[in-house]
């Protein structure tokens, strides 16, 4: 029988895990595991919903805005081309 290895500075705690699919030791789990999920619904504040919906406004915005901006610029471009 094999003999395990013992380091002193290992603790047994987990950093990342390393069962992805498609590898020879993928494992698949049950999709009724809950160890690592919680199904319980948060619920937020009055300011913490605005402030999530003001971020994502935020976001739509710049992302429009860079669409809106390059689209011009293209206009632009052909225009003093042509």
């Amino acid at each position: 029988m094999k003999k395990r290895r013992e380091y002193e500075d290992d603790d047994g705690r987990q950093i990342a895990d390393m069962n992805v699919d498609g590898m020879p030791w993928y494992v698949r789990k049950s999709p009724s595991s809950t160890d690592s999920q919680n199904n319980e619904p948060v619920e937020l504040t009055r300011e913490e919903r605005l402030s999530l919906y003001g971020g994502v406004l935020k976001a739509v915005l710049l992302v429009a805005a860079a669409f809106i901006g390059v689209y011009f610029l293209v206009v632009f471009l052909m225009t003093r081309i042509w």
